[in-house]
């Protein structure tokens, strides 16, 4: 199973994002993020945090989560590569743990800018077994 996948959006990238249970979805959602900034493998996991965001349903969840590292990314330019989340439906909640460093011009290939979460496209389904999390983010 593929982690995520990017489609083409006018001025804007659509991403799509899988996983076997909601929290392996909103982990590759948020390292397919940090793809479009940099080549997370060159990544390393110096730097932890821990994280609670909260939503109002799902959608919303999934925009405060992508907002919330971007937030962390543009004030402290801190990139991720490793995502822990425990997600709770009711309250839409989540819980990680996410692991990355310090942005570093000689080590890390800058790619795109991404500028925010959007709620455009944004739709969260379950089909045979598998959760798809499609939404654009402005670039």
């Amino acid at each position: 199973m593929e982690r995520f996948l990017f489609f083409d959006h006018t001025a804007d990238v659509g991403i799509k994002a899988f996983g076997r249970t909601l929290s392996e979805a909103f982990q590759n959602a948020a390292l397919a993020v940090f793809e479009l900034i940099t080549d997370t493998s060159k990544v390393k996991w110096s730097i932890r945090r821990n994280l609670r965001v909260r939503g109002t349903d799902l959608d919303n969840l999934l925009y405060n989560w992508i907002e919330s590292l971007l937030v962390l990314y543009d004030s402290e330019l801190l990139l991720f590569s490793r995502f822990d989340v425990r997600l709770n439906e009711d309250p839409p909640t989540i819980d990680a743990e996410v692991w990355g460093e310090k942005f570093n011009r000689e080590v890390h290939e800058p790619r795109m800018v991404v500028k925010a979460m959007t709620y455009h496209m944004m739709e969260i389904s379950l089909q045979e077994g598998f959760y798809t999390l499609t939404f654009v983010v402005d670039i």
